[in-house]
């Protein structure tokens, strides 16, 4: 599974998810890679899956047998997978399936450090015919360790790129999840990390494309009841009457407690739904239905919340005169 840049919109910076070795969950499974791609105005982010064929992963060249289309590491034959010894590096003292075919390594591949698809600067690739069927074929969500493995990523400070400047002290793992065995270092940065000028502040629904964090803002559209901020005070109108003032913020306060209850009893419906899909192992389908009922069940909210702050400010600005 190759390392890539995940955004975290908790703390509103890119974090590195090291590249790793996961045991496919059955027989004849391959894994495509996730990936940032520009589409409807913004940038969005294809979460990788199991599937009988490798689907399209925005043209990235992640090197390791995924130079872009397809899969040249390795193959399966009937249960058993071989590893391609020309494209990934292999202790045949444990593991001796394994052959050698260097025609699979594309000769022409430019050496390009942009990971992303689409929009100013990315990589300008389309699926192929093949890559389209796969991506609506059979698929399998990633497994439990992959999972766990971004969580142990998100939650380690040395891995965002405000502290590492793109240059993560663990590039790669030989186990998911495990940072501190057999962990590889990454031996240069991709380009110096300059976070943007008009960086947004903790709070703001905005984010630039996971691949390239120099690159241009766009609007994130909260997916999930978890990514959204919890509910604070706002300034409040001037009210020169103080009574008044005392119970502008004690309804404040009243509507933002109850603001967050729904998001915390929307994120736990949510969570309880993808612990389910991923219990049943769901196809891509309808895990892309799920997605986006969660998605518009929190834009919906939040919209709600903003025109119940907005009702409460207005309620306390002075009437023009008759």
């Amino acid at each position: 599974m190759p390392g890539y840049w995940a955004w975290d919109p908790e703390f509103q910076d890119y974090y590195w998810v090291p590249g790793t070795w996961v045991l496919a969950p059955q027989p004849g499974f391959l894994w495509t890679p996730a990936w940032w791609g520009w589409g409807d105005g913004g940038y969005r982010f294809h979460e990788g899956y199991w599937g009988r064929e490798v689907g399209f992963y925005g043209g990235i060249n992640y090197g390791y047998g995924y130079f872009g289309h397809g899969f040249a590491g390795g193959r399966w034959d009937h249960d058993r997978f071989f590893y391609n010894r020309a494209v990934v590096n292999i202790n045949e003292v444990n593991i001796h399936n394994v052959y050698i075919d260097k025609t699979v390594i594309i000769n022409n591949v430019t050496v390009n450090r942009v990971s992303y698809n689409g929009g100013e600067g990315g990589i300008r690739e389309r699926p192929t015919q093949r890559e389209e069927a796969a991506e609506h074929a059979e698929h399998l969500a990633p497994e439990a360790v992959q999972r766990q493995h971004l969580e142990t990523a998100r939650t380690n400070p040395q891995m965002r790129a405000t502290a590492n400047q793109g240059k993560p002290p663990v590039a790669a793992t030989a186990r998911p999840a495990k940072f501190n065995e057999g962990a590889m270092p990454a031996r240069e940065a991709g380009a110096p990390y300059h976070p943007p000028a008009n960086r947004p502040a903790p709070g703001d629904r905005t984010m630039s494309p996971g691949g390239n964090p120099n690159g241009p803002l766009a609007t994130s559209i909260p997916g999930h009841a978890r990514e959204l901020q919890p509910h604070a005070p706002v300034a409040a109108p001037e009210i020169s009457d103080p009574r008044a003032a005392q119970k502008y913020q004690q309804q404040q306060q009243k509507l933002i407690d109850k603001q967050n209850q729904e998001h915390q009893k929307l994120q736990q419906q949510q969570e309880r739904e993808d612990q389910q899909a991923a219990q049943k192992k769901w196809n891509q389908e309808k895990q892309q239905q799920v997605e986006q009922r969660h998605q518009q069940q929190t834009q919906q909210l939040e919209q709600r919340h903003q025109q119940q702050q907005q009702q409460l400010q207005t309620k306390q600005k002075p009437q023009p005169p008759r």
